[in-house]
């Protein structure tokens, strides 16, 4: 602040008044005309400036909030039929010189209200960008911000960037993909460990060591060129400790205080437990998810629509398809399904994915919108998709288990299906084998390509909107005990001077190919299989460790066969009857094999047989 001051007192004693000499910031710092919410509340940020009157003769103001911090003024504003232009705001105060400040109100880009999210026909490739290719070296390390770029350092900063995702967008499509969620990019300035960027620091503005505002949203322009959706990963739940806000809070409450820091219990299920006392669950519904993450406040009606606001501010500046959210059932779960319902209500064809990181079918059901769990405590949480964790549970454990038992083997994936009626909307379930938090699961199948084939082919095949992790396509490993940087490495050919890139073909070793191929083959064969999007779902209880299921719809049909088991398998074919009738040819979509589906039909061990079947 003494740097604002200084400015202030050599342009007054000069005659005049600097404006930036008062406001510091102004969030959001635009907005559009034609926006479905009806009125913006506006933050004026500077020194003393809760002192000041505001009005205005061009925008009906419909509130002013001052809080106990008098650097912070909230002016409401009504936005219903705003014209796009500027419209001046006044400032006045007995005995200082008055002055305007210009609000903007942009023209809204045509059918934005309408955009269509990412669904059940996408394949979701997520990018940890820090990570994934560095094409700007000069921006890898920025003044102002503390964390310099040390790629020698696992949890360091490695300088990718926004332009290196541009510059791989034509690989990452090749391969099959058709969306991409990338880890948050917002400024985070941590001192250490910043390269995740889930304690931000300045939640309008991109992290400079990534690029700028206008780099992310020519990603988005240059993917929806190549009729590509991008999915921003948002943290509701808390900031850094470096936020700006947070080292100057506009109210006591804007975070939860105990008062200061208290630690999460981490105990989700204290949102709906019937039985649960209440320090449990105020522990986890408002305890920090670490020191250096400040728990926000969503129950402050000021920290609400701050997050709404945010939120669709991105969403119209960088033409978004879609919303990771950070540890959704972390959030006060009344807050979040307000937020939620109100970037729903702007956009009701964007999609939202949370992050609800629970074991059982029951508890991720009850975030999801319209849920019959949710239901019976009369919860709706407005949230379009959950994330399948349950599967991601039996993926990294059944195709260790060669040999199936009452509940292991193959056994797993049945049982995890057989719950779907829990949830009501299953093609609306994220279905991923693992992510930049979960153990690499190429480590966890020790390198094994036909394991990692098994569980590409299940993703890929059955019900929901299948995600992949950048690398896990050329066989990149990473051990979680060993730190998340292991899981988190550097993709091979990212940075000039790597000894190899398997960003193109000739650059792979033929293991990485191998993975890549089979990973290309399947994805882009799904790419344009609405019966792989939307299609029903049969399955059959697993035997010998073999698992079979069909995806059908009134005019096509797939078979998948998914035998774990080491050794080849000879299927009788009249069980499967209901799912092959009327069909008597079986083609292999990787491959290009056909198949009579008269008797019998033989799967070699530990493979996958995805069909397409002809009559």
């Amino acid at each position: 602040m003494a740097y604002f001051k200084k400015i202030f007192f050599l342009v007054f004693f000069c005659g005049s008044f600097s404006l930036q000499a008062q406001i510091e910031r102004m969030e959001p710092p635009f907005w559009w005309s034609g926006m479905e919410l009806g009125e913006l509340q506006i933050l004026f940020y500077g020194e003393d400036i809760g002192d000041y009157a505001v009005s205005s003769e061009d925008l009906i103001i419909e509130n002013v909030r001052k809080t106990e911090n008098p650097n912070y003024i909230f002016v409401t504003v009504e936005t219903e039929d705003i014209s796009a232009g500027s419209y001046d705001l006044q400032f006045k105060k007995r005995g200082k010189k008055d002055f305007t400040r210009s609000y903007e109100f942009r023209p809204r880009k045509e059918g934005s209200k309408l955009r269509e999210g990412f669904n059940s026909s996408d394949v979701i490739y997520l990018i940890m960008p820090d990570r994934f290719a560095n094409a700007n070296p000069a921006n890898d390390s920025q003044p102002g911000l503390q964390e310099e770029a040390n790629r020698s350092l696992q949890g360091g900063r490695h300088g990718g960037d926004i332009e290196g995702i541009i510059e791989n967008l034509d690989y990452i499509k090749d391969l099959g993909a058709t969306a991409i969620w990338s880890t948050p990019l917002l400024e985070d300035d941590d001192p250490r460990y910043s390269y995740h960027t889930y304690a931000q620091s300045d939640v309008y503005r991109i992290d400079p060591r990534y690029g700028t505002n206008e780099d992310y949203r020519r990603l988005a322009e240059e993917m929806h060129e190549r009729d590509m959706k991008l999915i921003m990963d948002y943290v509701t739940n808390h900031w850094g400790a470096e936020h700006w806000m947070i080292k100057d809070l506009p109210t006591y409450d804007w975070v939860h205080q105990f008062p200061g820091y208290k630690n999460s219990n981490y105990r989700m299920t204290t949102q709906f437990d019937p039985h649960r006392a209440e320090i449990d669950r105020k522990l986890n519904e408002d305890g920090w998810f670490t020191s250096t993450m400040p728990d926000l406040n969503q129950s402050n009606p000021l920290v609400l629509n701050y997050l709404i606001q945010n939120a669709i501010w991105w969403i119209e500046y960088a033409h978004l398809d879609g919303f990771r959210v950070d540890t959704y059932s972390y959030n006060d779960k009344e807050g979040i399904a307000k937020w939620t319902k109100a970037i729903m209500k702007e956009y009701p064809n964007f999609n939202i994915v949370g992050e609800v990181w629970m074991h059982d079918q029951a508890q991720i059901s009850y975030w999801q919108k319209d849920s019959p769990v949710g239901a019976i405590q009369s919860y709706n949480s407005h949230l379009p998709s959950v994330m399948d964790f349950t599967l991601h549970d039996a993926l990294i454990a059944m195709f260790n288990e060669d040999e199936q038992g009452w509940d292991r083997g193959m056994v797993r994936a049945y049982d995890n299906f057989a719950n779907d009626f829990l949830y009501p909307d299953i093609d609306n379930l994220l279905v991923f084998a693992g992510n930049h938090d979960t153990g690499r699961i190429n480590e966890i199948y020790d390198g094994d390509l036909q394991k990692y084939k098994l569980a590409l082919a299940m993703v890929a095949t059955t019900r929901g909107i299948p995600q992949l992790y950048y690398g896990d396509e050329i066989g990149m490993r990473g051990e979680k005990a060993e730190g998340d940087g292991d899981i988190r490495r550097d993709f091979p050919g990212g940075w000039e001077g790597d000894p190899q890139s398997a960003f193109t073909e000739g650059g792979r070793t033929a293991q990485q190919d191998a993975y890549h191929s089979f990973t290309k083959k399947l994805l882009n064969y799904r790419k344009n299989k609405e019966v792989l999007h939307i299609g029903e779902l049969l399955q059959y209880v697993p035997q010998d460790n073999v698992y079979v299921y069909f995806r059908y719809n009134t005019d096509e049909s797939v078979m998948v066969v998914i035998n774990n088991n080491p050794e080849a398998q000879e299927l009788d074919l009249n069980r499967y009857t209901e799912g092959l009738e009327g069909y008597t040819l079986g083609k292999d979509v990787v491959n290009g094999q056909e198949f009579q589906l008269n008797e019998t039909l033989k799967v070699e061990g530990k493979s996958p047989l995805v069909l397409e079947l002809k009559k």
